[in-house]
């Protein structure tokens, strides 16, 4: 669902994939490769919305600002289900968990990972690198190289998504019952945990 506001007409890139279920309104530019999930509210009625190649913004997620300001989301920006992004700008290569919330004119540097559930309050600015958790978050310690490879190859999974959803998805009526050959799917990436050893 894709939405003129008063002049302005949301900019996607073709190779960007935009859940139908989406709500994607005003002065709003995605970029390259770009996966916004269904239930998604990026709504730039206010103020713009960039959201940079290779981001993704997951189910359910609300991106919006107070009037004239710009929300950016920089490229490979990884933005977990449920979380609320409100006048934020984004590093590149960052990792908002799920649920978090970052209120107006919160600034991350670069390959951030904010914790799930987490709450930033409004002004917070964050060096590059900070492992930020808690409500009210804080920071507490430096990410690490490691974490941030395994970042990277979660945020890989969702680059390569559009193109699949372009090429795969499509609206069906469901079976009634289970096939017996049915496919069972690989499992391309593992948790945080379980990459360590930790369980």
């Amino acid at each position: 669902m894709i939405y003129a506001f008063k002049d302005f007409i949301p900019v996607v890139h073709e190779s960007a994939f935009v859940h139908p279920q989406a709500a994607v309104t005003g002065n709003v530019i995605i970029g390259r490769n770009v996966y916004i999930g269904p239930g998604a509210a990026i709504r730039g009625d206010w103020g713009g919305i960039v959201i940079e190649d290779g981001s993704n913004v997951q189910e359910n997620c609300t991106i919006h600002m107070f009037p004239g300001i710009t929300v950016v989301l920089k490229e490979n920006s990884h933005i977990g289900h449920g979380a609320i992004i409100h006048g934020a700008t984004i590093g590149r290569n960052c990792l908002i968990g799920m649920n978090a919330v970052l209120m107006d004119n919160v600034v991350l540097g670069d390959e951030c990972i904010v914790g799930a559930l987490s709450f930033i309050k409004a002004y917070e600015v964050f060096e590059s690198r900070s492992l930020v958790v808690g409500n009210p978050a804080k920071k507490i310690k430096e990410v690490t190289d490691e974490m941030i490879q395994w970042k990277t190859e979660g945020t890989k999974l969702y680059q390569a998504l559009p193109n699949e959803m372009h090429l795969h998805w499509k609206e069906v009526e469901p079976l009634r019952e289970i096939p017996a050959n049915r496919a069972i799917q690989e499992a391309m990436y593992k948790t945080w945990n379980e990459t360590n050893g930790e369980k």
